[in-house]
């Protein structure tokens, strides 16, 4: 009886370990999902290239998400509805703090991973309307991108900050676009990696403007908004740029949820490096994502997983400053 019952319990533990094991694995084997944008900016061909590589590299389904930007993507980090995503620099800092649109909620699960590239606000209006300044928008209709994305989200405070009242649009880039085209809009501010797709595209359709903000008004907005940099477009970037475009910009990082076992995002970061030349040819604003630029995070923490990459190749590791 004895023996019997210590075989039934033998039998019962090896179920449980066999279940436990089984379970493990269902979880590894979960698609991973990377937050972007919308269609039309970069992040979205970006966060596909990317896709491509680590479902190669980690022999797991890895998808890259269409969401409006992000707002959107931090707030579904924190419920883990994804454990990836992609987040400018002022967005994350607005998420950590509890500010603006958190509306006191404070979003402290993201952790850098890897740094991307420099989002630039790019200011364009119609051709037809000769607008040289930026004041000059003042009473026109401006497309902002999606409303919870980086422009979305920044445009009305860069014009609230300058004193210019612009009658402020929001929706998809591509949709802005279009917009812009039938006349439905008098201006864009694409505040994304350049060159942003959906401007390239637009630049090939209709005659635009690009409308550069002045030294006085970068500083001025600068001096507002502390976590805004100086940016460059560089001339050629579009076919109608000729010249250096000067403007304001922010940048952007690949954050993962705080709960992403540490040896995974080593090997994602890895992967991410390793495979550079092919993330380039995705979206060729990816020719920033080398290590040293991880220096451009003073603001987040960084996931341990991550740390131990940079630490390996003997890149300094930031000075975090909401620790």
């Amino acid at each position: 009886m004895i023996a019997t019952f210590r075989a039934a319990c033998a039998l019962l533990t090896a179920v449980v370990l066999v279940g436990a094991a089984v379970c493990e694995d269902a979880r590894a084997a979960e698609p991973l999902i990377i937050g972007t944008a919308s269609p039309g900016g970069p992040y979205l061909t970006y966060g596909q290239g990317l896709a491509r590589i680590l479902s190669r590299e980690l022999g797991q389904e890895v998808t890259a998400q269409s969401t409006q930007g992000p707002v959107q993507n931090i707030m579904l980090l924190e419920k883990k509805q994804m454990m990836l995503a992609f987040t400018t620099t002022g967005v994350g800092l607005q998420a950590w703090n509890g500010a603006d649109w958190t509306k006191g909620a404070r979003y402290r699960s993201m952790r850098v991973i890897f740094p991307m590239y420099d989002t630039a606000f790019q200011f364009v209006a119609a051709k037809r309307l000769r607008i040289n300044w930026l004041e000059d928008v003042a009473g026109l209709r401006i497309g902002a991108g999606p409303r919870a994305g980086t422009g979305g989200t920044y445009v009305p405070m860069v014009f609230k900050a300058l004193d210019i009242k612009a009658n402020l649009r929001f929706g998809a880039w591509e949709s802005m676009t279009s917009q812009l085209k039938s006349g439905e809009l008098d201006g864009i501010v694409f505040a994304a990696g350049f060159p942003t797709p959906a401007l390239t595209e637009l630049i090939a359709a209709e005659a635009v403007d690009f409308v550069q903000p002045s030294a006085d008004q970068i500083a001025l907005i600068r001096r507002e908004m502390p976590e805004i940099t100086p940016s460059t477009v560089p001339a050629g970037t579009y076919s109608s740029l000729a010249r250096d475009y000067q403007t304001i910009g922010l940048y952007n990082f690949a954050v993962a949820h705080k709960d992403l076992p540490n040896d995974l995002v080593y090997k994602i970061v890895k992967a991410v490096f390793d495979n550079h030349e092919e993330l380039v040819k995705a979206q060729s604003s990816a020719k920033e994502t080398v290590p040293a630029n991880i220096s451009r995070d003073t603001i987040l923490p960084l996931h341990p997983g991550a740390e131990r990459y940079y630490r390996e190749i003997g890149i300094p590791i930031p000075v975090e400053q909401t620790n």
